[in-house]
């Protein structure tokens, strides 16, 4: 049994409130996503802006694999609330063993605490190629916001819902970002000090909390964006009913978006995980927030009945064929 969403949800609310989001990534769930993005770190430096080298393994995980991946440099800024802190680097063969590991990074301190948000993390910022890592849940607005503003690749991990943020939506839509390859089952374990796990026996991992809803956000290309979703079923009127209040037609579930329909559909948000931008127009975003361009109705109803958020997409390979 897993543990259940409002456990999830409560958790990360919780987090936002008090802003503890200390939530250390697993080793494993950073090679399984990472394994996908090889090619793009040949020569490149890498930061990691949001990364306790004492406890996260992002530093680790390029360490493990500087030499394989051909890295140029790899970056770390450790994060203290009310201390000057320190970065740590790695980029030579320091210890002369003929290899780049671990073994080769070196510390350098800091003169302010390592907050992302910083003029010296900044200023690392700004040289990096490629930012990895896993930010605070509660700032991941304003943690995109600079990667964009500084014009930025990165492979990152964020909560689900923040695809329906206004700020991350427009960059979906605009195909500025998109989503990563995922944790199994949309779930991870992490490693997390402040809370209790809810998660029954055969999901219980000791040190760690399991928290549901969580995907990785990137701008890099990679093959799963371009693979076309197959569409099987075919449209009719009583199982794609329309809303109430907006010309579209009402699809459940991704698997189920009709194969002839060539109009505005409402997809459920789990549909960017799906999503090629060569099959597929992002039309907007309904029920999530006022209009504004992007959301195109603040609330949408079938019979009276209020609908959970939707996309708003439209097949582009069926109105190129008209």
């Amino acid at each position: 049994m897993l543990q259940s969403k409002k456990s999830s949800n409560k958790n990360l609310q919780k987090a936002n409130k008090e802003k503890n989001d200390e939530f250390y990534t697993q080793l494993p769930d950073i090679e399984r996503e990472l394994r996908h993005y090889k090619e793009h770190f040949k020569g490149k430096v890498v930061f990691c802006n949001c990364d306790d080298p004492e406890e996260s393994h992002f530093f680790r995980y390029f360490a493990l694999n500087f030499e394989q991946l051909g890295l140029k440099k790899v970056i770390t800024t450790h994060f203290e609330k009310t201390k000057p802190s320190y970065k740590l680097e790695l980029e030579h063969d320091l210890n002369g063993d003929g290899k780049i590991n671990e073994l080769d990074k070196f510390k350098t301190p800091l003169k302010q605490n390592g907050d992302f948000r910083s003029d010296e993390a900044t200023e690392i910022l700004k040289s990096a190629d490629i930012v990895v890592t896993n930010p605070p849940f509660s700032l991941f607005r304003e943690y995109v916001a600079q990667l964009v503003k500084y014009d930025k690749k990165f492979v990152i991990i964020g909560n689900q819902n923040a695809i329906t943020y206004k700020e991350i939506f427009k960059l979906i839509k605009d195909n500025k970002i998109w989503l990563g390859y995922g944790f199994n089952g949309g779930a991870a374990h992490f490693i997390n000090k402040y809370y209790v796990d809810y998660a029954t026996a055969s999901n219980h991992k000791d040190g760690m909390i399991r928290v549901s809803g969580v995907t990785w956000f990137t701008n890099l290309e990679i093959q799963k964006r371009h693979e076309d979703l197959i569409l099987y079923k075919v449209y009719n009127e009583t199982e794609y009913p329309k809303y109430d209040n907006y010309d579209a037609i009402n699809v459940d579930k991704t698997k189920d978006i009709p194969c002839d329909y060539d109009g505005a559909m409402g997809v459920p948000i789990t549909f960017l995980d799906k999503y090629n931008p060569e099959q597929f127009e992002i039309l907007g975003n309904l029920g999530s927030y006022a209009p504004d361009g992007y959301s195109l109705s603040s609330s949408i109803f079938i019979n009276g009945k209020k609908i959970f958020k939707r996309i708003l997409i439209k097949n582009k390979k069926l109105g190129a064929a008209k």
